[in-house]
């Protein structure tokens, strides 16, 4: 019982986050306390941190047996991919306006604008996988150590990220157009794919075609 509460859990935090970064979400607030915008987007970050700390403690606080534990050359192999997740997060993170991201230059600016004002732009991490950051959580999700209530909670992320970054990318396509339609056809979404990726003169015509567009 404790693991369908652990799943449940999960789907309502998926849920509620999803709906506070919606676009209608947003409007909604918007049009009822404009004065609340400008903090949105960093109150929002405060929110997401500060739920999933009861969430966690549920996932860690539920004894479980292992179902598999890396060992030997497969833990050095597990490990190794989790740090090199971490490291890729970090270079992806230099592809963001973090101040934008974090909600801190719409708090300086007292910006109580809606939409999102990061310019389209194409990472070396980008050129590969649409989402990066989704990609290598993954990867750091898959590559611990496993009980039941660990193996639920990465089934319902994995699934979240696939559902989260379809409507991210709604809006994205809504800010960008046919330039991410064409990026979108060009580059696969979550999973690397040997024979889809964007060279860098090709990345480069993409960015130049959003910006004269």
């Amino acid at each position: 019982m404790n693991l369908v509460w652990i799943a449940l859990a999960w789907i309502f935090y998926g849920a509620i986050h999803s709906l506070l970064a919606s676009t209608t979400c947003k409007n909604w607030v918007a049009r009822r306390w404009p004065g609340a915008m400008p903090a949105y987007r960093l109150g929002f970050n405060i929110f997401a941190v500060i739920a999933l700390l009861p969430l966690l403690w549920l996932v860690y606080g539920t004894a479980s047996d292992w179902l598999w534990r890396w060992t030997g050359p497969w833990a050095w192999l597990a490990n190794g991919l989790a740090l090199a997740a971490l490291a890729g997060t970090a270079v992806a993170g230099r592809a963001y306006d973090t101040q934008e991201f974090f909600g801190l230059r719409q708090l300086r600016q007292g910006d109580r604008g809606v939409e999102d004002h990061e310019r389209f732009g194409i990472s070396h991490l980008h050129r590969y996988v649409r989402h990066p950051w989704y990609c290598l959580a993954l990867v750091l999700t898959w590559t611990r150590d496993m009980n039941a209530p660990l193996l639920v909670s990465a089934v319902v992320v994995t699934l979240y990220f696939v559902v989260g970054s379809r409507l991210e990318e709604n809006k994205l396509v809504a800010m960008h157009g046919d330039t991410y339609r064409e990026y979108r056809r060009r580059v696969p979404g979550l999973v690397p794919l040997p024979w889809k990726w964007l060279s860098v003169a090709e990345a480069a015509a993409l960015v130049q075609g959003a910006r004269h567009g």
